[in-house]
C-alpha cells in the first residue's frame, strides 16, 4: 500500500514538473513554474508598493534622472529583444517604473516581476557612472524577464508543501513563501537568487545593456570594483548563492563575444 502511495507521489510530482516548466530567453534552460505570470506580478507590485512607502526616495535631481534614463533605455532594449522572440506577450501586465532610495548604506538594486526596479544610492560610487549603472539594471532587470522569481516560488513551493499552489495555502503560508523568496525584512527588499539564475541574468543583462547602446565590456570593470569593495569578506562560492567574483568575471568575459553582437549592431 504505502508502496504504491509513493509511486503515485512520484507520478504525480512529475506530471506536475512537466507541465508547470518554462523556458528561459536565450539560454534556454527549463525551469520549473508552478505559479503564474500574474500572480507573481500582482504580488510584486504589492511588494514594491510597501517598500516605496517605508523607503526615502533620493531629492537628487540628476541621479535620480540618470537612473530614469538608463532603466528606460533597458526597458526598450528588452520591449525590442522580446518583440523580436516573438514573446511580447510575457511581458503583459508589466508597469515599469524606476526608483533612487536615498540609503547610503545599501549597496543594492532589484528588478521585480512587472518591472518594477530601484537603485540604492550606497551602490552609485561603485556603479561611478551611467555604463556601470546599466551593467546593474541590466542584470537585475534580467532577473525579472528570466522569471526567476516565479523559479524560486515554484521551488519553495515543492520543497515544502509539495508543489501546492500558492491559492491553496491560505494567507500566513502564501506570505511566509513570498516573503522568504523575495527577502523582505527588516532591511528593505532583497531578492534571493542561487547561482545558476545569478549567472543567467549576467549573460542576458549583457545583452539588454548592449541593445540599450551601453558598452558590455563596462561590466568587467564595475564587478571588479564590487569584488574590491567587499574586501574579501564574501563567503567561499560553495557556501554563498552568488557565483565568486572569479568565477562570475571568467563567466561574463565567455559571454562579451554574444553581446557585442548586439552592440555593434546599433
Amino acid at each position: 500500500m504505502k508502496t504504491s502511495m509513493f509511486r503515485n507521489a512520484l507520478f504525480s510530482l512529475a506530471v506536475l514538473l512537466m507541465v508547470g516548466c518554462t523556458t528561459v530567453p536565450i539560454t534556454g534552460r527549463r525551469q520549473v513554474s508552478l505559479v503564474s505570470d500574474q500572480e507573481v506580478i500582482q504580488m510584486s507590485f504589492q511588494a514594491y508598493s510597501d517598500l516605496m512607502k517605508q523607503s526615502k526616495l533620493s531629492s537628487n535631481a540628476s541621479q535620480t534622472a540618470m537612473v530614469k534614463r538608463v532603466g528606460q533605455r533597458i526597458q526598450q532594449a528588452v520591449e525590442s529583444f522580446m518583440r523580436q522572440q516573438g514573446a511580447s506577450a510575457q511581458l503583459e501586465g508589466y508597469q515599469w517604473e524606476f526608483n533612487l532610495i536615498d540609503d547610503p548604506k545599501q549597496q543594492n538594486a532589484f528588478a521585480m516581476a512587472g518591472g518594477k526596479t530601484a537603485v540604492y544610492t550606497g551602490l552609485l560610487p561603485i556603479t561611478q557612472n551611467e555604463a556601470g549603472l546599466a551593467v546593474v539594471m541590466g542584470h537585475e532587470i534580467a532577473h525579472a524577464i528570466a522569471k526567476h522569481s516565479n523559479e524560486r516560488i515554484s521551488q519553495q513551493l515543492l520543497a515544502e508543501y509539495g508543489g501546492a499552489t500558492l491559492g491553496s495555502l491560505g494567507g500566513g503560508a502564501s506570505t511566509q513563501v513570498i516573503n522568504s523568496v523575495y527577502g523582505i525584512g527588516a532591511q528593505g527588499l532583497l531578492l534571493k537568487y542561487g547561482r545558476t539564475q545569478e549567472t543567467e541574468a549576467d549573460r542576458l543583462g549583457l545583452i539588454f545593456m548592449a541593445m540599450a547602446g551601453y558598452n558590455p565590456e563596462t561590466a568587467i570593470s564595475f564587478w571588479e570594483r564590487m569584488a574590491a569593495n567587499s574586501g574579501g569578506q564574501a563567503p567561499p562560492e560553495i557556501l554563498s548563492t552568488h557565483p565568486s567574483d572569479a568565477t562570475r568575471i571568467a563567466n561574463i568575459q565567455k559571454s562579451l563575444p554574444e553581446a557585442k553582437k548586439y552592440y555593434n549592431a546599433r
